[in-house]
């Protein structure tokens, strides 16, 4: 029955919407990009021992896609095909830039792609991104150039969450701090006050801030505030600043990117988790939960909830070692396509257009958030997206091409879902394997063997799908 209430809503939604698409009335779209967030780590997807409230109560208003993916497992691929709703591998933009050569002048989304922000941008909507960007730190790449009349945030991979250096054991003031430090001996730590340096991902911390400072628009600014909540107070600015009119916000949080740091005050509160590297991970997540509780506050408090369509979703899964990261029940991580690399926590929530409290399981994925934020404005659907409109989608799944997704990275890395099917070559040289994701979501019993005829079925729709794509850079 909860279907096909869903099923009438939609079609409500999806007949009538271009028509109530006036200047002042139509929806506002808000998406929230958290960074490396696992699939099991929010209580929506069962996790029960760090609080995530404000992102449950978002999954209770709207759809819960337990099967939402994104384009790659690792972030500025995937963050590509977020705005431009086409696989990156269109434009050979497979790579990940880090450090220094996020600086490089073919680095970062190529400028012959349009993002789906500037199209709204051109309709009239006012639009801001407030956080992380990295998608190029050249002029020609910088946010304001692709679309966005805002930018609060950084360019690079990532950032500390306060301002401060670690060198000579100095703590950084009021967060507790997890270094990653490779001289030391394979899983040892050593804790200086709060400041804990530990070997245990096999690398030292990169450093994030060097030639990539906090920046407002194209200005140069300091930044005292905790990160996660400078972004969320610089959200909530936005929306205040223009609940009049219709606007696009991207809320591209920090965390729970490395390095790890977190309030001590959250800390203290999670003393029941023992292992400290995993009760500051936890301290990073509810500082970002309630951040995503005080940007839907905002919407309440501005009447807006019933026009505005709110996505929350990760990048990529989440780096274990790292960051002590949950992708359970899924195997594998960031940097992998098994599907705790690719499979993430998404929420959709339009109050009046999408049902409340409904678990969705067939496959949505982040390209689908560029056409229906398309959809909802009234503006013509990119004839190039490869992906559709959630409401074009939920009607009528096959006819949109919903039932396969491709996956390429660097390293050899393939993958293709086929309705409740999977290939996945892990690397360079490994042998395809074949899962039936509906009896197997944790890909442990590989029919290769066994189901030859579908093998050789997926290995042909990947290889014609990746014909279509540009050549993967070297």
């Amino acid at each position: 029955m909860m279907r096909l209430c869903w099923l009438a809503l939609l079609s409500a939604a999806s007949c009538c919407h271009a028509a109530s698409a006036s200047a002042d009335e139509r929806p506002n779209i808000v998406v929230i990009v958290a960074d490396d967030l696992g699939y099991g780590e929010t209580g929506m997807m069962g996790n029960r021992q760090i609080p995530t409230p404000h992102i449950d109560t978002l999954a209770d208003a709207g759809v819960r896609c337990i099967a939402g993916y994104v384009t790659s497992s690792y972030c500025s691929p995937s963050r590509a095909g977020i705005l431009t709703g086409r696989y990156q591998s269109r434009f050979g933009y497979d790579i990940n830039p880090t450090g220094k050569r996020n600086l490089l002048p073919d680095a970062g989304l190529p400028t012959s792609e349009t993002t789906f922000v500037k199209k709204l941008n051109e309709a009239g909507y006012r639009t801001g991104l407030v956080g992380k960007w990295h998608l190029g730190a050249t002029p020609a790449r910088h946010p304001m150039q692709r679309g966005f009349d805002s930018f609060y945030g950084f360019l690079h991979e990532g950032h500390f969450y306060v301002p401060g250096s670690h060198a000579d054991g100095v703590p950084y003031p009021n967060v507790l701090t997890m270094i990653r430090d490779s001289s030391l001996e394979v899983g040892s730590r050593i804790r200086t006050d709060n400041l804990i340096r530990g070997n245990y991902a096999r690398m030292s911390e990169p450093s994030y801030d060097q030639d990539n400072p906090m920046m407002r628009g194209t200005e140069i600014i300091e930044e005292s505030r905790y990160l996660t909540e400078a972004i969320t107070e610089e959200a909530v600015s936005f929306i205040d600043r223009h609940h009049d009119d219709p606007f696009c916000l991207m809320v591209c949080y920090n965390a729970v990117h490395s390095p790890m740091q977190a309030k001590l005050a959250d800390c203290q509160a999670l003393r029941r988790i023992t292992d400290i590297q995993r009760r500051i991970f936890a301290g990073m997540l509810i500082s970002l939960d309630r951040g995503l509780g005080a940007i839907t506050a905002a919407i309440d408090q501005h009447r807006l909830r019933r026009n505005t369509l709110v996505v929350f979703l990760s990048d990529n899964g989440g780096p274990t070692a790292e960051l002590t990261s949950s992708n359970a029940p899924l195997r594998g991580g960031k940097g992998s396509l098994y599907e705790g690399g690719i499979r993430i926590p998404m929420v959709w929530s339009f109050p009046g257009r999408l049902p409340e409290g409904v678990s969705e399981p067939r496959p949505v994925i982040s390209l689908d958030i560029a056409a229906t934020a398309l959809d909802l404005a009234g503006l013509p659907a990119d004839a190039r997206s490869d992906g559709v409109s959630l409401f074009q989608w939920i009607d009528n799944p096959i006819a949109t091409g919903r039932q396969h997704l491709y996956w390429r990275m660097p390293g050899g890395k393939q993958a293709l879902r086929s309705g409740d099917w999977k290939i996945v070559r892990p690397k360079r040289g490994q042998p395809i394997e074949l899962y039936h994701l509906k009896i197997d979501p944790s890909e442990e019993h590989d029919l290769a063997g066994m189901q030859r005829e579908k093998l050789r079925e997926l290995i042909n729709r990947w290889q014609a799908f990746d014909a279509q794509m540009a050549p993967l850079a070297p």
